[in-house]
């Protein structure tokens, strides 16, 4: 049997869009996020940005995410033994978040399952694609579960804004841009077949688009040129920590309690029994609350923290946190950040100071996330 996981961490240090020859006529500027060349603007970021967050919508490339399918007659029991959620209970055309825990509760991975027929396609960040690939391939050889990684062959883009079903809607139609939250459904495209879901990355409503990477960009072309605005990794950047999204290898990695850095109501069951690290997650839920917890930051001066920069009490005595992910809010008109901090410390408007190398850095206070409330969290959503 070939290789897979070796292939996959190959694949991991080469990885390239099948957009790239698209984006590159559009003006793109290239870069490096977790070992994949993305496009990190388009000559304007705040442009990009305000498209998002003004009323029109932004189109992302993140088919750099990885994306593995598993399938065969044990896939539930299997999976359910490793994740946070219950994937017994995911409705064919539905999605659902999980995460990946070691047997010490701490965090592996975060993903999307998205329930096709007999199938799940996972949907993880770059930076833990092998891991996830490889926490799976790990049981094919213990019954009828089977595993295929789809990166390669696959490309994802996402519409993000307010206008996002406007657009959708102009490439693959009404009932395309009708697909509701957290549902995934199938459209024809270019002789092919295209898998819309609803789903935010920024806290304003949008949609992930997965089409077969040599149909990627003709679907490209037609939202772009229905038109969405092409936007980088710099504007979603700031949109994402707006939007309090942590990011693997950033805001959160394998020292954190899977608790401390997702949504519990969104990605964790405590009903659907057993699976690899239950038993300190649940016990921590049951016991009443983790130590720590991610929440956003915001600043009293307009400057970018240093990258070692840590959370103190209002005092200056005790630390109590550590800031990971900064940016500029445009919305905010605030330097924000992402922080884990710990419980004591988590009320909104608590006031703490940041240091770095044992100086300080600015005054700062404890905010609520997501730091914008936008278009995803409107009234009656």
């Amino acid at each position: 049997m070939r290789n897979e996981t070796a292939e996959v961490e190959a694949a991991e240090a080469l990885r390239r869009s099948p957009l790239e020859e698209a984006q590159s006529s559009a003006g793109a500027a290239f870069g490096e996020q977790d070992g994949c060349v993305v496009a990190a603007h388009y000559g304007d970021a705040a442009a990009e940005y305000e498209a998002v967050r003004g009323g029109g919508a932004g189109l992302f490339d993140l088919s750099a995410r990885g994306r593995v399918e598993v399938s065969g007659a044990e896939a539930v029991q299997f999976l359910n033994g490793m994740v946070t959620n219950d994937v017994a209970k995911l409705e064919d055309g539905a999605w659902l978040q999980l995460a990946f825990p070691n047997p010490q509760g701490r965090l592996l991975a975060v993903a999307r399952a998205f329930r096709r027929g007999d199938a799940f396609l996972f949907d993880t960040e770059a930076a833990t694609h092998a891991t996830l690939f490889k926490a799976l391939e790990r049981f094919t050889f213990a019954g009828d579960f089977r595993v295929r990684d789809l990166t390669r062959e696959t490309a994802c883009l996402s519409l993000q804004g307010a206008r996002a079903g406007e657009f959708v809607a102009a490439a693959l139609g009404a009932e395309a841009a009708a697909t509701s939250r957290r549902r995934v459904k199938e459209f024809d495209f270019a002789g092919g077949r295209v898998s819309v879901a609803r789903a935010t990355h920024t806290a304003e409503d949008g949609f992930d688009l997965f089409a077969a990477a040599e149909a990627a960009p003709a679907l490209w072309g037609a939202l772009a040129g229905a038109g969405a605005r092409p936007a980088g990794r710099d504007a979603l950047e700031v949109l994402r920590v707006e939007a309090g999204v942590p990011r693997y290898g950033v805001d959160a990695d394998d020292s954190n309690v899977v608790t401390e850095v997702v949504e519990e109501d969104e990605a964790v069951s405590y009903t659907k029994g057993c699976y690899v690290g239950q038993e300190i997650i649940a016990r921590i839920h049951w016991r009443g609350h983790v130590a720590k917890r991610l929440a956003g930051l915001v600043f009293a001066r307009e400057a970018e923290p240093p990258a070692d920069s840590r959370v103190r009490e209002s005092g200056g005595a005790r630390e109590v946190g550590r800031v990971t992910s900064t940016a500029f809010s445009p919305r905010l008109r605030r330097q924000i950040a992402l922080s884990v901090i710990r419980y004591d410390f988590l009320a909104p408007g608590t006031e703490v100071k940041v240091f770095s190398g044992g100086e300080e850095f600015c005054a700062a206070r404890v905010a609520a996330l997501p730091f914008v409330r936008g278009g995803w969290y409107a009234e009656g959503e």
